[in-house]
């Protein structure tokens, strides 16, 4: 492991996610670390931020100025939702001395549009995406791109910390999270509506394993075996997802997935690639989305 390195970082948000790298750098070795929360003295969480702040040893400040003379890395943990606003309350704040890093999940726009805030400072901008969640501790994965993704890395990496850089582009970490998010979060929400609906009819465990089964294998098979075959089979597939929609409505629970399953698929059955590939199955998903991109052209 690279030496360690003393170095000031200032926390922007001091919830879960900040008080879990608090908490952890600070049990790691890096001696100052400063947080400001606009809830921290002021709003329903007060009390568990300043107890959690003390006890790891996390300073607390009052303002956005305050932080910004106490760090030399700020990072910020706010939602997404408030990435921007967030940035445009350190304009006028910032010099050439800072590195400023968004980890929140939002959109590269978003995260491009948190540079533009604050190019003007001279300080040194990059985006990051957190893969894990704070039941990882806070060396959960990291993504980290854009001009300050690398010194980001080489501060936080020799305390522990799991952070990767993936390029210079500002956004690729952000982009590769919330696109990540459409299927992790689509499992979730799937998997919700088909539980609730198997439970309606007394199955939930069965189904669940028969799921399971299907699912125990490497991801990567999983996507070779649906996706190529999807490119030929969509039709038969949103009939079928039709029926699921029924039978989950008739369960009493609005089959609000299910019916945007039907969507996607009768959408891809709509460029004909059953027709234009006679039927053949693309070789691997690489190719089936060549052809899917190919028919989107077409229309």
């Amino acid at each position: 492991m690279t030496t360690q390195k003393q170095f000031r970082l200032g926390l922007v948000g001091y919830g879960e996610i900040g008080s879990t790298l608090g908490r952890g750098l600070r049990d790691a070795g890096l001696q100052q670390v400063t947080a400001y929360d606009k809830y921290a003295f002021d709003g329903p969480y007060a009390d568990l931020i300043q107890r959690r702040a003390q006890d790891a040893g996390v300073s607390l400040v009052r303002s956005n100025q305050e932080l910004a003379d106490a760090a030399d890395l700020i990072v910020s943990v706010t939602p997404g939702s408030a990435s921007l606003d967030s940035a445009a309350a350190f304009v006028g704040c910032l010099s050439d001395r800072h590195t400023f890093i968004d980890f929140a999940s939002a959109t590269p726009k978003i995260k491009v549009g948190v540079a533009e805030q604050l190019a003007d400072s001279g300080a040194l901008l990059g985006d990051g995406s957190i893969e894990g969640t704070p039941k990882n501790g806070y060396a959960m994965p990291i993504l980290v791109s854009g001009a300050a993704g690398e010194r980001v890395r080489d501060f936080l990496n020799p305390f522990g910390m799991n952070v990767t850089f993936v390029g210079e582009k500002l956004g690729t970490a952000s982009g590769i999270k919330i696109l990540r998010s459409v299927l992790i979060k689509g499992i979730e929400a799937l998997t919700d509506e088909m539980l609730l609906a198997a439970r309606h009819y007394g199955v939930d465990e069965i189904v669940l394993a028969s799921a399971c089964k299907t699912l125990a294998r490497p991801w990567m098979d999983t996507v070779e075996a649906l996706i190529p075959s999807g490119v030929i089979h969509a039709k038969r597939r949103a009939e079928e997802l039709e029926m699921s929609a029924e039978a989950v409505a008739d369960a009493g629970v609005d089959p609000v997935m299910a019916r945007a399953v039907v969507t996607r698929l009768r959408w891809k059955d709509s460029l004909g690639l059953k027709e234009k590939l006679n039927g053949i199955e693309p070789p691997d998903y690489r190719a089936a989305i060549d052809a899917i991109q190919a028919g989107v052209v077409a229309q």
